[in-house]
Formats: structure tokens, C-alpha cells, sequence
């Protein structure tokens, strides 16, 4: 097998899409930041006429962060770990290079027509799927061509085996694909009817069997965009960074398995109690507790990469950032199937628990995991050493400080929030009333948005300190083997 530095690799698309993931992070969390706000303090609604309201604002934020922000930084770890561990450049192919450059200016137009188009006020209602059928197209052919980009490079590839990562990048490639084009079957209703404008479209289902194609496609938005891809980048950086071998790659397997088995059936866990048959709620709920085995065994295989090297913690930030990263996927997949028990979903359901509950994912694992991995390429990427080791520890524990007031603030709400709704006088009628609860969580909203803005701080200061890197840190000769060189 050749060596890594026997091989020039071309981190031309890598780099595009790294300044994407930066540029649309800060977006995504800024406006996060500011509808969190908003709802501690309604007055700001105000500010900048119906494009600054929180139904305006809600599903931009939403949108960004999970196929801006995470999307971006998925594409441009592939383009980075993909040469790497098929062992051949980017370079070696003009097909592929042509593909690459078409696959980010057409991602790169479409984002913007998705932030103009919910800016106005253009969705069709559906949650992770709000985008017009133009916009649905491009997000067809975008995908396609990160397909062609992944098999292409497989095919011309000098390794052999395939590692655990690149399997997980397929899996992410195709369960995506089959979950968004069953869900996002749109009849365009201009060109069928010869009513609305061109570009307004109607779900090709209804009712209940609506409900259920949408959320088998949400929850697996969350598993093949917030988690399979994130666990490819974990099981490639943390060894790198780190110089430790993968614990047991069988466990990386056998968890790969279970993934794709278990996960593409707990959607219906946010149904339970609606009108949808009883035994999807059933299955929802069954499969949902099941997902644990997996999870935990993807969690355990990445904090036992460690073992005996816990030290590296206090030396290496980028270690922190993935072995916390694990941690947090530990807690959110033990969260999310306890909070899929009917009778625990009856207290948690439409509280802020659920809000709570997924941002200890996307901050503390997708973020922090994406994070980490821009700040182990970007020596690689621009042979500099990273600007500040000093900022990035900082940045660490005040994103950290965020993160866990987020999560705690959201949960004592929530809980809050469950309790007051159900409790009920000695007459059997209900002892609050909607505006009591709003009252009674508006010091916690308060402090889920403050620890927000700590979370968007840390990423202005994650894209500065790879700017500096980028521009004028101290060059590198080599290459660094294992843990990344810090000023």
C-alpha cells in the first residue's frame, strides 16, 4: 500500500465546501439565536417586518443547520477522507474534478434559492421538507452528482478494502435518496390544475398516510443526515487525531447493521396518539428502544478507542471535541428512544423537552463533530498549523457551557411544560391555562437563547481561527501523522 504522502491529493472541492460549512453555520445558528430570543421576547418579532417573524425565521434556521451546515460539512469531509482512504486524488480525474466543481455551485445556488424562497414565505408546510418542486429537482440532481462523485472515486480507487467510513458515506448516499423522493412526490398544481403560481405544489398523499411518509422521511433525516454520516467522520478523525486504532472495527460493522435495520422504522414514534394506525405507533415505539444496541455500539466502540490514552485530553482539544461529541451521541440516543414510551411521549410530546432533546445532538454531536474535523483538515488542507490552540480550547468550553445550559433549560421547561398541561382541579378541569406555562418558562427560554449565543460565539471564533489558519499561520514542511500542529 502506498503512504499517504506518496500521493498528492487535491483538496480543491474539499476547501469550497469548507468555507460552505463555516459560512452557512454561522447563518444557520445566528438565526437560531435569534427566533430562540424571539420567543423569551416577542417585541423582536417586530423588527424587520414579516421577514424577521419566527414562521418566517423557524424553518430557515431549521434548514440551514441540518442541510446547510451539516450537509456542507459532510460533503466536505467526503471530499477529504474519501482520497484519502481509497488512497487515489481528486486530481487523477478530470471526470471527477468537473463533477465535484458542478456538485458545489449547484449546492451553492440552491441554498440560495432555498433562503430566498422561505424568506418570503414559499414552503409547503412539511417539516425537514419544506422546499417548492423546483427546488426539489436541484436537490435531486445534486445528490446525484455527490453519488457519481462517491462511486466514481471508489472505482478508481488503490485500496482494496473499504473502510468503515466510506461504508457509512455510501449508506448516507442512498438512504437519503430513497427517504427524500418517496416523501418530496409533489403534484404541481399550476401545471395540473391551472391553479396557484408555477412554482406552488400539493403533497402527492393525504392524511394519515401523509403523516406517515413524512416522518418515516424526518426521523431518517435525523439518521442519515445527523448521525450515519457524522459517525463516518468520527471513526476516521478520532483515530487520526488521535493515533489509536478503532477499538474493534467487527463492533463497527455489527453497529453499522443495526443502524440501517433498526432506524429506517422508529419514525412513528412521533405519532403516537394521532390518528395513524395503532401498531405503527407500536413498531415506532419498539424499534425506537431497540436502536439503542446500535447506537451505544457505535458510542462505546469510539470512547474505547481511547482506552489507555485518556491523557491526550489534556493535551489535544480536537480530542476533546470528538470524545465529547461521543458523549453526547450517548445521551441523545438514550433520550430520544426514552421519550419514545407512550407513556413518557404523553408528558414530552409538543414540550420543549423534544427541542431539548435534539439540540444536544445537532450542537453537541453533529456540531462539535464537524467542528473538529474542519480543524484537523485544515492543516492538511492549507499545510499550516492551526492559528490558536489557545482559542480553540476556549472555544471548547464556552460551546460546551452552551450546550449544557441549552439541553437543562429545555428540559426542566419541558417537564415544566408536560406537568402544568395534564394537572387538573378536584372538578376534573384543567388547573392552567396556556398562558400560565408561558410565564412560568420565561426565565428558561431566556436561558436556552443565551446559551445559544454562547454556541454562535464559539463559532465565529471556530471561523476565525480557520481563517488565520487558512491565510497566515505558520507553514508546515510535512504533513503531521497523527495529532494536529498548534500555535
Amino acid at each position: 500500500m502506498q503512504s499517504s504522502n506518496a500521493i498528492n491529493y487535491d483538496y480543491t472541492i474539499a476547501k469550497c465546501f469548507t468555507v460552505a460549512t463555516i459560512v452557512l453555520g454561522i447563518v444557520g445558528m445566528l438565526v437560531g439565536v435569534i427566533i430562540a430570543f424571539q420567543l423569551a421576547f416577542p417585541e423582536l418579532s417586530n423588527l424587520a417586518g414579516e421577514y424577521g417573524t419566527f414562521g418566517r425565521l423557524r424553518p430557515l434556521h431549521t434548514d440551514a443547520v441540518a442541510f446547510g451546515f451539516t450537509a456542507s460539512g459532510i460533503f466536505a469531509t467526503w471530499y477529504y477522507v474519501g482520497q484519502r482512504v481509497l488512497k487515489v486524488s481528486m486530481a487523477e480525474s478530470k471526470f471527477l474534478m468537473f463533477i465535484g466543481r458542478l456538485h458545489f455551485w449547484i449546492y451553492i445556488l440552491t441554498v440560495a434559492a432555498v433562503v430566498v424562497s422561505l424568506l418570503m414565505g414559499i414552503t409547503t408546510s412539511k417539516e425537514y421538507a419544506e422546499f417548492e418542486w423546483p427546488i426539489d429537482i436541484a436537490i435531486v440532481v445534486l445528490w446525484v452528482l455527490w453519488g457519481v462523485s462517491i462511486f466514481g472515486l471508489i472505482g478508481i480507487r488503490r485500496e482494496r478494502v473499504l473502510y468503515i467510513s466510506v461504508w457509512y458515506y455510501i449508506a448516507t448516499f442512498l438512504g437519503v435518496a430513497m427517504l427524500y423522493l418517496f416523501n418530496n412526490m409533489e403534484v404541481p398544481t399550476y401545471f395540473i390544475a391551472g391553479m396557484g403560481k408555477w412554482y406552488h405544489s400539493v403533497s402527492m398523499y393525504a392524511g394519515s398516510n401523509d403523516a406517515m411518509v413524512q416522518w418515516w422521511y424526518g426521523h431518517n433525516a435525523v439518521a442519515f443526515v445527523f448521525t450515519v454520516p457524522i459517525i463516518a467522520m468520527i471513526y476516521y478523525f478520532l483515530p487520526k487525531e488521535s493515533g489509536q486504532p478503532i477499538f474493534s472495527y467487527k463492533l463497527s460493522l455489527l453497529s453499522f447493521w443495526g443502524l440501517m435495520f433498526v432506524y429506517l422504522w422508529a419514525g412513528g414514534h412521533h405519532l403516537l396518539y394521532s390518528t395513524v394506525p395503532d401498531w405503527v405507533q407500536t413498531m415506532g415505539s419498539i424499534f425506537s428502544i431497540i436502536l439503542i444496541l446500535p447506537s451505544w455500539g457505535s458510542a462505546i466502540n469510539m470512547l474505547l478507542t481511547m482506552k489507555g490514552e485518556w491523557g491526550q485530553l489534556k493535551e489535544n482539544p480536537l480530542v476533546k471535541f470528538y470524545v465529547l461529541a461521543s458523549t453526547f451521541y450517548m445521551l441523545s440516543t438514550l433520550e430520544g428512544p426514552i421519550q419514545a414510551i407512550k407513556s413518557v411521549n404523553a408528558l414530552a410530546h409538543f414540550t420543549d423537552w423534544i427541542p431539548g432533546h435534539v439540540h444536544d445532538g445537532t450542537l453537541g454531536w453533529v456540531g462539535f463533530m464537524i467542528i473538529g474535523a474542519i480543524f484537523h483538515m485544515a492543516p492538511r488542507m492549507f499545510r499550516r498549523e492551526i492559528y490558536s490552540k489557545k482559542l480553540v480550547e476556549a472555544q471548547f468550553w464556552l460551546q460546551t457551557t452552551g450546550i449544557v445550559m441549552y439541553f437543562t433549560s429545555m428540559w426542566i421547561a419541558g417537564i415544566t411544560q408536560g406537568m402544568m398541561w395534564r394537572a387538573t382541579d378536584q372538578y376534573g378541569n384543567l388547573a392552567y391555562s396556556f398562558i400560565d406555562t408561558v410565564e412560568v418558562l420565561h426565565p428558561y427560554w431566556t436561558l436556552r437563547a443565551v446559551g445559544g449565543l454562547f454556541f454562535l460565539i464559539g463559532v465565529f471564533m471556530w471561523a476565525y481561527n480557520i481563517y488565520k489558519t487558512a491565510t497566515s499561520s505558520r507553514a508546515i514542511e510535512k504533513e503531521p501523522q497523527y495529532a494536529s500542529p498548534m500555535a
